[in-house]
């Protein structure tokens, strides 16, 4: 429905400057049912019409239908009442017209009634009043095939058709004593002649009825789209005013003086943020959203009541988000005819930003003064009317101005006339290209100093002035002149210097030569050193092994006592002094064959809570002579990505050097934690501690806390070197915290098994396997082929 929101738009226009209609409930319900209404009425206007003119046709049908039943009951008991006054003789020859004549008085037929004797064969014998045509029968008046000529009295009054056309009523009686029958026809014509005047008249006033109820449907619905036509315009200009306020930044009020309520307009509620609850606001709401620092409206109030002037107020007001916006309000006091009120009318415009620009604009202008001020060259600056708008103490103090004498506005003719003008010595054209308005120049102050003074044309056509102190820029070039001719002599002694230079690096080239040789017989006998004790390890590793097993085969006595108990000891330790040895010369094999680099990893995801109890194994047995208290904390499921001997060999050196420099009843701690990528295993001891200056050199080959004088522990001093060579070589390292008489703590930290490093192993096993195949596939195809026997 085009017209369904009319309401709407109704209520919406009532309140667009603030005017608003009665609120009672009648007023109300007339608004809601207005749409309503407007289909409504016209629908009742067309029923009323329809059913006049439904009432007038049935009232028609009514007075048809009882002028025919009074035409038959008055033709019946004309037929009956002419058929009894006939007498039986007056039907016979040529007096039965004469006498129906005399039966009827003039003017007692109505109008186009026919009286018709008929006789049994069917012809007409007498007929008033006379027939105009030359009849015969009756079939040539009523017309062939007719129910009355066959039914006879019996067919009653009957509607029929005579054989001219016309409608009729027709019936038939028998006289009485006779043989002869009479016959009664009333065409129909006359008798509802007056009813069709009747039913022209009722038509003629039926139709005025409809022209008038048409016309005032048609002005009502006129009126009605034009209401609807201006609600809508009011609509539109609220959404045009609403739009334009709300571009601007603007909002509208409208303050009911006397009933303390105020309106808002949509682009004020968006201003600020706040969303519509009701119509109208009231004066303590908005009140309470001003700043205090920027008074109150009843002050405002008091003030417009007393003086009855516009306004023009600035101040702040609280966002919904809680921030302040700057309102600027423009009103006047408008008188409201109807209730003889006053409202001040007008609008409030956000100008925070102007606000904010001034304040910006006043930094600005304080900040650049400052930086002007702070400069170390004299800063002028001057309008296209040659006065001055800015300029420095430093610009004073050249030109001996006080503040007073620089005052801004001021012609430059007027101020240099009260200061001294430098003398000018030189100017430098060549210092801005030809046409340039600008100009460079020097000049010597009274105090010996020098000014380089650069002049620029502003684009509004003024000149800023800017004096740079050229002072020691002035004594350099004096030294400068001085020091070209200390620098051709310093040329001819580089020029001496240069050939006592390549004696010099030849020398150095030689001495080069001699060092790479030097380091490469370093290199080769370090490399012998570590062959000659990896073999001397083995060559010495054959005759321990003997050494150790006769010396366990003696001390268990298999082939007999050995005599005295004595031998028995020195077996022990024979055995006991042949293991220390062996684990030394171990050590040192190890030792050698990482110097050597031939130490190859085989890298694997390993348990890290199997590998320590794997180890603790070696040394409880130590712990336990000791009384050691040992706590092993690892977190669950604890993996890590390295050689499983190599791993073993960190931790059992690691743990062997806890267990025999911790004394008795002490005690060794055992912990691993995960650190993202790596695994950190702590290894901590209550033993006699590592000073501080032996700490850096503990690491490093066959280094020991004791020295050889006051040694109460054995060992070779490898097991930190090649447990921290062996967690460098998977890619960790080893960290030494330590406090002589409080313990240590060992951390090593090694890889754990990550996506990617499974992956970068898997790859290099895959490289390695299709290496070995191709050196396998390239021994099959250089090895020569078995040779055939030669045919027989």
């Amino acid at each position: 429905m085009p017209e369904a929101d009319s309401a709407s738009l109704s209520a919406r226009a009532d309140t667009i400057l603030g005017i608003h209609r009665p609120t009672r409930a009648s007023h109300a319900r007339f608004v809601r049912a207005e749409t309503w209404m407007r289909y409504a009425v016209p629908a009742l206007l067309a029923t009323f019409l329809a059913c006049l003119g439904g009432v007038a046709t049935l009232y028609l049908q009514m007075q048809r239908e009882e002028i025919f039943r009074r035409a038959i009951v008055d033709i019946e008991t004309f037929t009956r009442l002419t058929a009894a006054a006939l007498p039986n003789t007056a039907l016979s020859g040529d007096a039965a017209p004469a006498r129906l004549g005399s039966l009827m008085p003039e003017g007692s037929l109505q109008a186009g009634r026919q009286v018709l004797v008929i006789s049994p064969a069917e012809r007409i014998v007498a007929a008033y009043p006379p027939l105009s045509g030359s009849y015969e029968t009756l079939s040539e008046v009523i017309g062939e095939v007719q129910a009355l000529s066959t039914l006879g009295e019996r067919a009653g009054v009957m509607s029929l058709t005579l054989a001219n056309g016309q409608a009729a009523f027709a019936t038939m009686r028998q006289v009485p004593g006779d043989t002869a029958r009479i016959a009664v026809v009333q065409p129909l014509d006359p008798i509802v002649a007056s009813w069709n005047e009747r039913a022209h008249h009722q038509a003629v006033l039926l139709g005025a009825a409809g022209l008038v109820i048409i016309g005032i449907a048609v002005a009502y619905g006129l009126q009605t789209r034009r209401a609807h036509a201006v609600d809508r315009l009011c609509e539109q200009i609220k959404q045009r005013l609403d739009t334009a306020l709300g571009r601007g930044g603007c909002g509208l009020w409208d303050w009911d003086i006397p009933r303390g309520r105020i309106y808002w307009s949509d682009s004020m509620y968006a201003l600020l943020g706040y969303h519509r609850e009701r119509e109208f606001l009231s004066f303590g709401d908005v009140n309470a959203l001003v700043h205090p620092d920027d008074g109150d409206l009843y002050s405002l109030a008091r003030g417009l009541a007393a003086s009855q002037t516009t306004i023009d107020h600035a101040f702040r007001m609280r966002r919904a988000d809680g921030a302040y916006v700057w309102l600027r309000t423009r009103a006047e006091i408008v008188p409201d005819p109807s209730d003889g009120g006053r409202h001040l009318v007008g609008i409030a415009v956000d100008i925070t930003e102007q606000r904010n620009l001034v304040e910006s604009n006043a930094t600005a202008d304080m900040r650049l003064r400052d930086a002007v001020e702070a400069i170390s060259e004299a800063f002028v600056l001057w309008d296209t009317s040659n006065r001055l708008v800015l300029c420095n103490s430093k610009f004073r103090h050249l030109h001996a101005l006080s503040p007073e004498d620089a005052q801004a506005g001021r012609r430059y003719a007027e101020i240099m006339g009260r200061g001294v003008l430098p003398r000018v010595r030189r100017e430098m054209p060549d210092a801005e290209p030809a046409g340039a308005t600008s100009r460079t120049f020097e000049a010597e102050l009274t105090d010996g100093r020098w000014l380089q003074i650069s002049e620029r044309r502003t684009k509004d056509g003024g000149y800023v002035s800017v004096g740079t102190d050229i002072t020691s820029l002035k004594r350099h070039q004096e030294q400068l002149v001085a020091s070209e001719r200390e620098l051709i002599e310093t040329v001819k002694d580089l020029k001496r210097s240069r050939r006592t230079l390549e004696l010099q690096t030849q020398q150095l080239a030689d001495l080069a030569e001699r060092y790479l040789d030097q380091k490469a017989a370093a290199e080769s006998a370090n490399q012998a050193k570590s062959e000659f004790l990896a073999n001397m390890s083995h060559e010495l590793r054959t005759p321990l092994n003997a050494i150790i097993g006769f010396a366990e085969l003696m001390e268990s006595e298999v082939y007999g006592a050995l005599g005295s108990p004595r031998y028995g000891d020195y077996c022990r330790d024979i055995r006991a002094s042949g293991n220390y040895l062996l684990s030394v010369i171990d050590d040192i094999l190890n030792m050698s064959r990482i110097e050597a680099q031939r130490v190859r990893l085989v890298r694997r995801e390993l348990s890290l809570d199997s590998a320590v109890r794997s180890a603790f194994k070696l040394v409880a047995e130590a712990a336990r002579a000791k009384s050691l208290a040992v706590s092993v904390d690892l977190s669950p499921n604890l993996t890590l990505l390295a050689d499983e001997r190599a791993l073993h060999q960190i931790l059992l050196n690691l743990m062997q050097n806890a267990v025999k420099f911790t004394p008795a009843e002490g005690r060794i701690m055992i912990r691993a934690r995960s650190a993202g990528d790596q695994v950190h295993l702590f290894i901590e001891d209550s033993g006699i501690g590592i000073p501080k200056d032996a700490l850096s050199k503990l690491g490093a080959p066959f280094a020991q806390v004791e020295t050889n004088l006051t040694r109460s522990y054995k060992g070779s001093g490898l097991g930190l070197a090649i447990a921290r060579a062996m967690a460098e070589l998977h890619g960790g390292a080893l960290r030494i915290r330590s406090e002589e008489g409080l313990g240590t703590i060992v951390l090593v930290r090694l890889p754990r098994p990550t996506a990617e490093r499974l992956a970068a192993l898997a790859a290099d096993e895959t490289s390695q396997q299709t290496v070995a195949a191709l050196r396998e596939a390239a021994g099959a195809s250089l090895r020569p082929a078995p040779r055939q026997p030669a045919a027989v």
